[in-house]
């Protein structure tokens, strides 16, 4: 058989073309941060990962600048040979010291972060356990690792003591889990986490990636917000959220990541992050420490949305956080109100199953802190009008 029949095949895609319901692959042509324009058309963007407004601060964008002028556009090599700058080490001590770890790691994407972490430090023999909600990064780490995978319920502390209480005696055990799970907002149960790894003899991972520049005292992290830095292992995160650009990090005890470095293939194999992204972040962090008013702000807003949609009667789950979903259930629903709403100038993300389970399928809406009062209140107003048409909300009178 020819390995592309199932690409001749495949015509999902072409269909919601021709349906007008396919919502991926946008091309944006210009944006602002909280606004964007695609094809002439202008609008709010309640869809994006940056949190704190920060791809358009001038402080941030002048850094890149510099760094573009010093070092050039790329480094042209991987870390572990030509591709090491000074300020790759400058920030790594800096993201270090900003989650309260020992050392870090910068990879060129988040994905890789996970991907080398995971499978430098687990092999045959050993086990991983995730819970059921985790990102696809980690799966995928895990996959690649050829250690055993156990999943359990999500944040469910009971569905996990009963994997960690089959769990064979011999091999090592790592439990890898989101600190904020990116489709629902919600926390993982940290503390309970932490309790039950101790209790069997587990090192902990938590992939922070949607949970820093957030949560916890001056944006430091759901470990941190949940008062567990010092018991959680490694933690994880990307820069293509708050930081405003692109790549990840490990943190944990010098001795580890030193053989995370040694061993990581995703590492070791790939280019290392461009200069003017490395200065990007550094310059985040800093704006992140000096203009505390900005988590406040993304609070204040994020409270706003949370009472706006629950008063209006949709279902946002379990979000504790500035990610909120609205939760349609039907997929065909779901796919007619991210098309109304983007005829009415919002920009959301659809997520059908397998990235949500089955029955659950949801909008994906996030908030920025550079989001305006004006700018929320006609989200709200159109979110309420747009539910109201397709019958997610009672039908218009």
């Amino acid at each position: 058989m020819d390995v592309f029949e199932k690409c001749y095949r495949y015509t999902d895609a072409k269909e919601a073309v021709r349906r007008g319901y396919y919502p991926y692959f946008t091309p944006i042509s210009s944006t602002d941060g909280t606004e964007v324009v695609i094809r002439g058309h202008r609008l709010i963007m309640i869809g994006s990962n940056n949190y704190l407004g920060l791809t358009t601060h001038p402080k941030v964008k002048e850094a890149a600048e510099e760094a573009l002028r010093k070092y050039g556009t790329g480094c042209t090599g991987s870390r572990f040979l030509n591709g090491t700058l000074d300020i790759h080490e400058k920030l790594e001590e800096a993201l270090a010291d900003f989650v309260g770890k020992e050392a870090a790691l910068v990879f060129s994407t988040g994905y890789q972060t996970n991907l080398g972490t995971i499978s430098s430090l687990l092999g045959r023999g050993d086990y991983v356990i995730v819970d059921k909600a985790d990102h696809a990064s980690i799966i995928d780490g895990c996959i690649l690792s050829k250690a055993e995978m156990r999943r359990y319920r999500h944040n469910d502390m009971e569905s996990l003591k009963k994997v960690l209480e089959g769990l064979p005696d011999d091999g090592g055990r790592l439990v890898v889990v989101d600190g904020v799970f990116s489709m629902e907002g919600d926390l993982a149960d940290l503390p309970g986490i932490v309790e039950l790894a101790k209790d069997y003899g587990c090192r902990v991972m938590v992939d922070d990636a949607h949970g820093l520049g957030v949560m916890g005292p001056g944006g430091r992290g759901t470990c941190a917000h949940l008062g567990v830095s010092e018991d959680v292992d490694l933690i994880m995160g990307t820069f293509s959220k708050s930081f405003a650009s692109i790549g990840g990090f490990i943190a944990g005890e010098a001795d580890v990541i030193g053989y995370i470095k040694h061993h990581a293939r995703s590492l070791i194999f790939s280019a290392s992050m461009p200069p003017a992204s490395v200065a990007t972040v550094y310059a985040a962090l800093q704006v992140i420490k000096e203009e505390p008013e900005r988590i406040e702000n993304l609070w204040r807003i994020t409270r706003k949305m949370h009472e706006g949609y629950k008063s209006l009667g949709f279902d946002i789950g379990p979000s504790q956080t500035p990610i909120i979903p609205i939760i349609i259930g039907d997929r065909e629903r779901t796919f007619m109100m991210w098309k109304e709403l983007f005829r009415e100038g919002v920009f959301v993300n659809p997520a059908i199953p397998p990235a949500v389970p089955p029955g659950r399928a949801l909008l994906r809406t996030s908030y920025m802190a550079t989001h305006t009062e004006e700018q929320m209140d006609r989200v709200l107003e159109t979110m309420e009008k747009v539910g109201r048409k397709v019958g997610v909300l009672g039908r218009e009178v």
